[in-house]
């Protein structure tokens, strides 16, 4: 059994795409708009979004899958209550990953030694999904 994160960026899933392509060697393993769907088939309630935004995309980050989407593209994501935590080898892939999510969003903790990490920061990229960015000590013995 796997579970798979699944974000709806409600009208920028493509500039969302683009950026984690940049920021973390995303790899777009499927990507549908709603264009490409059976007619008839939008979301639920009836709605039908725009024919040119993503319906359901899947992209690869390191071992991970991420699914995304624009759900209703109403253009009001939210991302309260979750975020993402992103485990690195070392600290120089932790601070060059860190900076790029960080662009255009805003840093909460910035990147540092930790009692737990050699480094750990959070933030929350341009699109207002949170991240924690961690390389784990070895644990002693």
């Amino acid at each position: 059994m796997q579970i798979h994160p699944y974000l709806f960026f409600d009208g920028r899933c493509e500039e969302a795409i683009a950026f984690y392509r940049q920021a973390l060697d995303a790899e777009v393993l499927m990507l549908m708009h709603y264009a490409d769907g059976p007619q008839g088939s939008g979301c639920p309630e009836g709605a039908m979004p725009p024919g040119d935004k993503v319906m359901h995309a899947s992209l690869r980050i390191g071992d991970a899958q991420l699914m995304v989407s624009d759900g209703f593209s109403r253009g009001q994501p939210q991302f309260a209550g979750t975020a993402l935590s992103l485990t690195l080898a070392d600290d120089a892939e932790a601070a060059r990953r860190f900076a790029a999510l960080a662009d255009g969003g805003q840093v909460k903790q910035p990147l540092a030694p930790t009692f737990f990490a050699s480094s750990f920061g959070m933030l929350e990229d341009r699109f207002g999904v949170p991240w924690m960015l961690v390389v784990p000590v070895p644990p002693p013995g």
